[in-house]
């Protein structure tokens, strides 16, 4: 077969499962068919040994909803050879040393932030993964799951909507079919979307709702009532009407990828509060004249939010400069590359 566009079902050790772009939100489940020619049934396709695809000059990890070129080796078996453009990309910070950040989905329009209200919702958790989905370029929509679980589930809401400005908030019950027509009414054909929050939230038996069936296992609530992570890997999921659902595993750790716009609208009150400052400088800590610190101290913007805020501020800041460590680093090896090349072509003349 020649060299084909294919969109990535789902990532394994060493390979990428792939179909047509459109074989998914035909109805068919992500699951692995037999190598060879790639079509409308899935098929495995190897990547480098490193778990890297060429994209842009630089080599990056592939992920659900990508699209990618691939085509057979000399042995026959389908490889990917390249990552293509990403119209818009979900991703977080991995954890440790390393700048390399790690991607949840691409190409999704919508980014479901799910979160339970039973136990009480992490106001701070779904601030961080406003962050990166407002910095996705995707359009951010919070859920808040187990609706039929607690007394007030929509002054709860209200709570969430005051941390979330921009964003649609819907207080669901998946079990109950409660408050589900609002999130029906995004999956119009062609639309993806990705479903992110912690183990326990009810992510999976909302991706059932959606898809009017059983496609997700649900795990058990354990004795703490946190959740058991019921989904270990990010796959498609078609449902119906022709769209197309990313589930994820439960995030622990949310590691911010995010730049001034991204928390600029996630914090779109303390923005604004911002822009009021007398000094365009202010680091809104000890300024006179500080909007924010006025606001604190009135109680109009409450200290959690204002923590929040300038905690997510430093870890966005601190990503970047690791960031633009690396690509320095890499720009550098393509220089030192270039020049061994040119000394060897030199010595060859």
């Amino acid at each position: 077969m020649p060299t084909t566009t294919m969109l990535v079902a789902r990532v394994d050790r060493g390979a990428v499962l792939v179909v047509a772009p459109d074989a998914v939100a035909r109805g068919l489940a992500p699951d692995p068919g037999p190598a060879g020619a790639a079509g409308s049934e899935p098929v495995r396709a190897e990547l480098d040994r490193d778990g890297l695809v060429p994209a842009d000059g630089d080599r990056v990890a592939p992920t659900v909803g990508d699209l990618v070129l691939v085509a057979p080796r000399h042995d026959g078996v389908l490889h990917t050879t390249a990552l293509l453009p990403r119209r818009s990309a979900l991703l977080r910070d991995t954890a440790g040393r390393t700048s390399r950040i790690q991607p949840l989905a691409a190409n999704v329009d919508v980014v479901l932030v799910v979160e339970h209200l039973d136990p009480d919702p992490d106001l701070g958790r779904v601030e961080r993964l406003l962050a990166l989905a407002w910095r996705s370029g995707a359009t951010p929509v919070v859920v808040l799951t187990k609706a039929d679980l607690v007394p007030d589930p929509e002054g709860m809401a209200a709570e969430v909507t005051r941390a979330a400005p921009g964003a649609p908030v819907h207080a669901v019950s998946a079990t109950a079919d409660v408050g589900l027509d609002p999130l029906r009414a995004l999956l119009t054909a062609g639309t993806t979307l990705v479903v992110v929050g912690p183990s326990g939230a009810g992510k999976s038996t909302l991706v059932n709702a959606l898809a009017g069936s059983d496609v997700m296992a649900i795990g058990d609530r354990r004795a703490d009532g946190k959740g058991r992570h019921t989904t270990t890997r990010r796959e498609l999921v078609p449902l119906p009407g022709g769209a197309v659902l990313i589930d994820t595993p439960g995030l622990r750790g949310v590691g911010v990828v995010a730049d001034e716009a991204a928390l600029e609208a996630t914090f779109a009150d303390v923005a604004e509060l911002a822009r009021r400052c007398r000094f365009r400088d202010c680091a809104h800590r000890t300024e006179p004249g500080c909007a924010v610190r006025a606001a604190l101290e009135s109680g109009e913007l409450p200290e959690r939010r204002y923590d929040s805020w300038l905690r997510l501020a430093k870890e966005a800041a601190w990503q970047e400069r690791r960031s633009d460590a690396r690509l320095a680093a890499l720009e550098k090896a393509r220089w030192k590359q270039r020049t061994a090349e040119h000394h060897r072509a030199a010595r060859s003349r």
